[in-house]
């Protein structure tokens, strides 16, 4: 069975980074819907603090 792994891309200097890793395709699916997952639409304050920190992001997910 296959595995998947969450990475946080970011659109400034900042790169990409595994935020979660070992979801089935469904987990990780369900995961991006999210709308905490990305700054174009996430309003939590730690998201909000994030994108002020570091600029626009976004999860998406891949195959281990």
């Amino acid at each position: 069975m296959s595995t998947y792994k969450i990475i946080r891309h970011y659109y400034r200097d900042y790169g990409k980074r595994t935020v979660k890793s070992g979801l089935t395709l469904e987990e990780a699916q369900a995961h991006c819907r999210d709308s905490e997952t990305s700054s174009s639409t996430a309003t939590s304050a730690r998201a909000k603090r994030r994108t002020e920190q570091r600029g626009p992001w976004f999860d998406g997910y891949t195959k281990e």
